[in-house]
């Protein structure tokens, strides 16, 4: 399921800004982007995201700048970064190209800008960004609880058009029974009176023939499904994997009623339920 969560810090001595966002994902995919010195807490930070947001695809940034000029971890080795951008300025004018980005290129170049371990205390600085990784964590699953209420609605919708139609189906069955037997009739009225046969044998055949084409049972199953899927909508546990089976199986009863059918007006309620169970398909993909 998709989120996006924010949580800013700042005090005397630090500025922090925690970004969060996820991807649908059946399993937990991190992507950690913080400053060097806080590198290996990505471990720290997967356990924290896991705790919260479960699974998905999550990319977790983390933004710190210390104030005080002590606990800056960076060191600028500036003898260095001269001869690059000297480097780097001859080799512009030799092709009459711009220098523009001559002061960036030089500054990222190797060996420029060196983490100082001695100087940084990470520990302190880690401390403070704990709980704000924590807050925007929550904000991102406040937002994908935002969107699992939009897709609640969604789903009823979806299970509504097709209740409605199913329905539809139910007041249909009787007129189409009749009108295959008027049809049966019709067609062999005369072959019957003409012919020498088995009365008994005909009427077993009859009997099989709307057994055969009988859709009363399928359309049982696919009402219990639709309950099932309503109850499974008011869990409060992780039903996606649920959810998913349960739709899979209204599809096999309305594809079944479907080819059992062979009426135009039950298949234009057929049509209109495989399009509704198409949408519960994909939304469920987005559900834990």
């Amino acid at each position: 399921m998709t989120g996006f969560g924010l949580a800013v810090y700042e005090d005397d001595n630090y500025t922090i800004q925690v970004e969060v966002k996820t991807l649908n994902s059946k399993f937990l995919d991190l992507n950690f982007r913080a400053s060097k010195q806080f590198s290996e807490k990505e471990a720290e930070v997967k356990s924290a995201v896991s705790g919260i947001l479960e699974r998905g695809k999550v990319n977790v940034s983390i933004e710190f700048n210390s104030k005080k000029e002590d606990d800056l971890p960076i060191v600028i080795q500036e003898e260095l970064f001269q001869k690059y951008h000297q480097k780097y300025s001859e080799m512009a004018a030799m092709v009459n190209g711009s220098t523009d980005d001559i002061f960036k290129l030089s500054l990222q170049s190797p060996g420029v800008s060196t983490v100082n371990v001695e100087k940084a205390d990470y520990n302190e600085g880690w401390k403070v960004i704990l709980p704000v990784l924590n807050d925007a964590l929550k904000d991102c699953d406040q937002f994908r609880v935002n969107e699992g209420a939009v897709l609640m609605e969604k789903f009823q919708d979806s299970l509504s058009i097709i209740t409605d139609n199913l329905n539809s189906i139910k007041t249909l069955v009787p007129v189409r029974k009749n009108r295959l037997i008027e049809k049966i009739r019709n067609n062999f009225s005369e072959w019957v009176k003409e012919q020498d046969f088995d009365e008994n044998r005909f009427e077993q055949e009859l009997i099989y023939y709307f057994e055969k084409l009988d859709i009363t049972e399928e359309i049982v199953r696919l009402e219990a499904h639709l309950n099932l899927f309503a109850e499974v909508l008011k869990s409060q546990k992780s039903e996606g994997k649920k959810m998913g089976f349960v739709s899979q199986e209204m599809g096999r009863e309305i594809n079944t009623i479907g080819s059992k059918a062979n009426d135009s007006s039950i298949q234009h309620h057929v049509i209109n339920m495989k399009d509704e169970l198409e949408k519960i398909k994909e939304q469920a993909l987005n559900i834990i």
